[in-house]
């Protein structure tokens, strides 16, 4: 089972926020939502495992889901 992330907007940060979804861990913060959503970068966070990436809108509504398979060696 692939892990699963969602990137949503943290009103008391005043940032975007990528946050593994079974442990609620911040995995990475950006300023804006196109820089967390783009794909080398969202890649790149989750490395060789790969992973589901939830994106929602600033208002929590869900937007897009991505797809990032498992790299191997």
């Amino acid at each position: 089972m692939k892990r699963k992330f969602t990137l949503r907007f943290d009103q008391s940060k005043e940032s975007w926020v990528l946050k593994h979804d079974d442990t609620e861990k911040v995995v990475r913060t950006f300023k804006s939502k196109e820089e967390g959503s783009r794909a080398g970068i969202l890649r790149k966070t989750l490395g060789k495992s790969g992973g589901i990436v939830v994106l929602r809108t600033k208002t929590g509504v869900f937007d897009e889901e991505r797809v990032f398979p498992e790299l191997r060696a």
